[in-house]
């Protein structure tokens, strides 16, 4: 796995029901804009807030790109048998790779973290991407742990999505297992985590920006280190706007402004006010590569 993967929103209606038409719409686009692939059903398409049958309705919809791309599944919860059951429908659907966060909420040790890695690819019969986002998932892997360094070597995992503002993890987790694809997880970041031997991106930012980051990448591989740095502070001010107002309603309206269909963000999320909105559209149109 390499290059930039768009990390898929999950488009509503006026009354909250999966719109299955507008999601295949925007990865139309998005493959139209040289994404390498998606990362469907996670934290950006409001995984957590679905319920389980409008998750596997999401891979049912994304599934119409299995001959065309590469699809990854996230199938993270915090049941083991949960994740499964996702697990399971992605495979059946054609999907080539599957992730997961690690079960939160309750305080599980490494050793029933990785038992439930383990279990996912075992009963799926498919090695899982280990989601590592702590900032949300209260979960941080500790490398030192023979449990989290047994299951990264293992035949279990086959990659990371480093959803982490420690870059040096990253880098780390490629010393530890130098096979695992690790791709960067925090678009903010991705400039610096190319210098630190990531095999690509995956990213929310990338549903409305992806020709931007396109062009840091292609830069940055050029040589072009000054050029990518400049549009690399670009993208970051928007990232800046975006979590000032709200990183998954400001998506959703940016997509909206662009003729997709996204929707308002599902409760307990709120649609941005009309001062966000004006807000956002200055700090886009200033920093935003067309």
């Amino acid at each position: 796995m390499d290059g930039i993967y768009s990390a898929s929103i999950t488009p509503f209606d006026g009354e909250g029901k999966f719109q299955a038409d507008a999601l295949v719409r925007l990865m139309e686009r998005n493959l139209a804009e040289g994404a390498s692939g998606f990362f469907t059903g996670g934290s950006a398409g409001e995984c957590f807030l679905l319920a389980e049958k409008e998750r596997i309705a999401v891979f049912e919809a994304a599934s119409a790109f299995r001959d065309r791309t590469t699809l990854i599944a996230h199938v993270g919860a915090i049941s083991t048998g949960e994740a499964i059951r996702y697990g399971l429908a992605a495979k059946r659907l054609g999907f080539q790779h599957i992730a997961a966060t690690p079960p939160f909420y309750y305080g599980f040790s490494a050793e029933l973290i990785a038992g439930y890695y383990y279990d996912i690819a075992g009963a799926v019969g498919m090695p899982v991407m280990v989601y590592n986002f702590p900032g949300n998932t209260n979960k941080p892997f500790n490398l030192e742990h023979p449990a989290t360094a047994e299951l990264l070597r293992s035949d279990a995992v086959f990659g990371v999505k480093h959803t982490n503002h420690d870059l040096s993890q990253l880098e780390r987790i490629k010393a530890l297992a130098p096979r695992l694809a690790v791709m960067n997880g925090f678009e903010e970041g991705m400039l610096g985590s190319l210098a630190l031997g990531a095999d690509g991106s995956i990213g929310s930012t990338f549903n409305f920006m992806l020709p931007h980051y396109k062009k840091v990448s292609s830069l940055y591989k050029a040589g072009k280190v000054q050029e990518a740095l400049a549009l690399q502070v670009k993208a970051n001010n928007i990232m800046a706007a975006l979590n000032r107002v709200g990183l998954i309603p400001a998506i959703k309206y940016i997509l909206e402004t662009q003729g997709i269909a996204a929707g308002a963000p599902r409760k307990p999320f709120a649609p941005l006010s009309p001062e966000q909105r004006r807000y956002l559209d200055g700090i886009v149109l200033d920093n935003l590569c067309n």
